[in-house]
């Protein structure tokens, strides 16, 4: 059997970041060949990935792509175990290779990204260095034919918005600035849907017998409790439902009240079509 030198494992762990074990172990293996070492690594590292399935990846970043005519707009989530690897160069450009592997090849899902044989090999690549379970949780890319896609991500991001508008074309520079804040406003306040007609019946379903329950258990009559119920509804949509919240920079206004006032000034009819609001740790949608 051929004899390994130190030299030799530094040198492999230099190149790929493994373990100085791991890295005897397949230079032994490989009989001292460096490129069959490297691909035993890599192998390794896809079948560490099968043993830490169960694992959780909580931790990572959110990252946002806005084409150069602002009509196209992606946000990926990718996760790893720990804060101290998501905040590891690696980890950061192992991100920004999904990123653009989604704006280049546009995958139906996650299992169609991952059939990209050179980003599979970045991931265990990534795996075999860092010792920890890597995870593409999710993605989306999302297309405003008349209008401009903006994105937000928080300090740290570890949180990641994307907001589309449509009839948007005639301001479309205009609507930056403003689209921004209204990112931010997502961010912020996690509304549950854009406007109270696309509340989900049964979440409305859900909140009345809650609001009823607690007047009942305040000694309130029965024949009123529908009335409450429906007054705390109103409040409950003007806190979740993103065009009735308060502005964030100016709570005198809602939301719709700013994209009012931004259709009044251009001429638009301007609406908010969409938003993507990625979360570290949210479920995952």
């Amino acid at each position: 059997m051929m004899v390994i030198t130190a030299s030799q494992v530094n040198e492999l762990r230099q190149k790929t970041g493994a373990g100085m074990m791991d890295c005897k172990k397949a230079l032994t293996e490989a009989n001292g060949d460096f490129e069959k070492a490297i691909e035993i690594l890599r192998k390794k590292g896809a079948s560490v990935a099968a043993k830490r399935a169960e694992r959780s990846a909580n931790e990572g970043i959110v990252k946002t792509k806005i084409s150069h005519d602002k009509k196209t707009g992606i946000i990926v989530e990718v996760n790893c175990e720990t804060d101290f690897v998501a905040k590891s160069n690696d980890f950061i450009n192992f991100a920004e290779d999904v990123l653009q592997a989604v704006d280049s090849k546009r995958p139906a899902n996650i299992d169609a990204l991952l059939g990209d044989e050179n980003l599979k090999i970045k991931m265990n690549d990534l795996l075999s260095k860092v010792g920890e379970k890597i995870e593409i949780s999710r993605f989306a890319v999302e297309t405003a034919e008349n209008g401009i896609v903006v994105d937000y991500v928080h300090l740290g991001s570890k949180l990641g918005v994307l907001v589309r508008f449509d009839n948007a074309d005639k301001a479309a520079d205009e609507l930056t600035e403003t689209g921004k804040d209204i990112a931010m406003q997502v961010a912020a306040m996690n509304p549950v849907c854009i406007k109270r007609e696309e509340v989900p019946q049964n979440l409305i379903d859900k909140e009345i017998e809650i609001y009823k329950e607690i007047s009942r258990k305040e000694g309130k009559p029965e024949n009123i409790l529908d009335k409450i119920a429906q007054g705390k509804l109103n409040k409950y949509y003007q806190e979740n439902c993103l065009i009735e919240q308060a502005f964030i920079k100016d709570n005198s206004k809602s939301v719709g009240d700013l994209l009012k006032e931004f259709n009044s000034k251009h001429g638009t009819n301007t609406v908010i079509k969409l938003f993507r609001r990625f979360h570290l740790g949210d479920e995952k949608k």
